[in-house]
């Protein structure tokens, strides 16, 4: 049997012995529930969009400008480029490597020592010119997968960034929501901390003619001034926390922060978010699935490492013409070539190959591991979101009630007041619960604002299908 024959049955039998095995999809190391413990409404899988959540077209429009012009999507789009280039790297060593080449020298070269009659006194030489083109082919037989593995790692890992990128775009889009509510309840807090000066300024002004008058005491002119000074104070730190909340929104949206960004009233959370089952969160949230993608590359990296242990078969063939006249350079009487073929078997490597196993497997642990860590929070966040948002909406409710006693409260007490039935303190009790209570009802709306835009991101929110140009099934086998 020739040689070559022997390469090639070798070849065969090597690659038909042993391919990498790859887990495509990891089981889930956490238990799953069949549905949500504080699920109030019935599973679904439709789910709404920012303009529908909220019904407010200003909202969708900043989120849009935001995912335009924001820095940091730029940032995290600019490194799902760096993978899919490092991806097309990891898969180059499947093909053969090209190269073409074309050389020139002149040579010049002494003859010393040499009997030559007639030139024992002096040196001989010569000079000579060649020339040189050809082709170099090399090539990596992949019989034990090494090199795919490397590459369908690398591809999970692209399209775990991808995932990264869309886990990105939701936050940044949440971010951009809280803060708009921010910006809304603090020119509400605002509004009502100026609507609360002009009252506390009027009441002082009562109390002050009523002290003139005789009627009343000079201490109660004094609260009343200080509860008017209180309400002034109250009105500035509305001021800045607006200031502040605007600017914040501009950073987010990619402006420069003039504070300039104007609103209306906080919204209505809209329609209740289907819930669906917590086995969707695993397929929707972005950040889920960026971790089973790490995990399918963690484990084929272990692939990659075990394959490391056996024969490499490498074939590298060159071919051309080589003369010592230019003019020479594509007539075929001048061609050369060769080919060779080389299989080389790590014999002992210092422990090398086998502590990179170790490596790779105790890294597939650890993304196993964290995929669980991050399966179990983001359970809880969708569960801790669902009985916020229905806590939030009865504490709502509670407060506006509450408001309304107040509101009536204080226009009763203003009135006996007037009529000199009451007392200032009386007044001045009544005055400071309204406030308080109508503070905390826009407090509270806000809250349950940013609780449904908590669950929206908790269960996936607007998160899109994967890229179909990122997927890695084709190469796990």
């Amino acid at each position: 049997m020739t040689m070559r024959a022997v390469i090639v049955l070798s070849a065969t039998l090597i690659a038909g012995a042993c391919r990498p095995v790859i887990r495509q999809n990891a089981a889930v190391p956490v238990p799953v529930p069949e549905q949500w413990a504080t699920a109030t409404t019935e599973p679904s899988a439709e789910f709404p969009d920012w303009r529908e959540l909220f019904g407010d077209p200003q909202l969708a429009s900043l989120i849009d400008e935001a995912l335009e012009a924001n820095p940091d999507i730029d940032a995290a789009a600019a490194r799902l480029d760096r993978s899919l280039a490092q991806a097309r790297i990891a898969g180059a060593d499947l093909y053969p490597q090209v190269n073409a080449n074309f050389d020139a020298a002149r040579r010049k070269q002494n003859f010393i020592g040499l009997p030559i009659p007639g030139a024992e006194d002096r040196v001989l030489s010569n000079t000579s010119t060649t020339f040189a083109t050809g082709l170099n082919v090399s090539w990596e037989a992949d019989l034990w997968g090494r090199i795919r593995s490397g590459q369908t790692a690398a591809r999970a890992d692209a399209a775990a960034v991808s995932e990264d990128l869309d886990a990105a775009r939701l936050s940044l889009s949440g971010q951009v929501a809280r803060l708009w509510f921010s910006v809304l309840e603090s020119q509400q807090q605002m509004q009502l901390a100026s609507e609360t000066r002009t009252n506390r300024r009027e009441t002082a002004d009562l109390v002050r003619r009523r002290y003139e008058a005789g009627l009343t005491s000079a201490v109660e002119v004094r609260l009343a001034e200080s509860n008017t000074s209180a309400a002034e104070a109250r009105l500035e730190l509305r001021r800045r926390q607006l200031d502040s909340a605007r600017r914040q929104l501009e950073i987010l949206l990619g402006r420069y922060p003039t504070a300039a960004i104007e609103g209306g009233s906080l919204p209505t959370p809209g329609r209740v978010i289907p819930a669906g089952v917590p086995a969707t969160v695993l397929a929707r949230r972005p950040d889920l699935r960026a971790a089973e993608r790490r995990a399918l590359a963690a484990s084929a990296r272990v692939a990659q490492a075990r394959a490391s242990l056996y024969p490499q078969l490498r074939l590298t063939a060159s071919g051309g013409t080589s003369t010592n006249e230019l003019r020479n350079l594509l007539d075929g009487d001048f061609s050369v070539w060769s080919i060779m073929s080389n299989l080389v078997q790590p014999i002992f490597q210092g422990g090398r190959l086998r502590a990179g196993i170790d490596a790779a497997s105790a890294g597939e642990r650890e993304v196993l591991a964290v995929f669980a860590s991050t399966a179990l929070q983001a359970f809880a966040e969708v569960e801790s979101a669902l009985f916020a948002d229905d806590a939030l909406a009865r504490q709502e409710r509670a407060l506006a009630a509450a408001a309304d006693h107040a509101r009536e409260a204080q226009r009763s007490a203003e009135q006996r007041y007037t009529a000199g039935l009451a007392e200032y303190l009386s007044v001045l009790e009544s005055q400071r619960q309204a406030f308080e209570i109508e503070s905390q009802l826009l407090d509270a709306r806000r809250q349950r604002l940013i609780a449904r835009v908590d669950l929206y991101l908790a269960l996936g929110g607007d998160a899109r299908e994967p890229d179909p140009e990122l997927t890695v099934s084709e190469d796990v086998e």
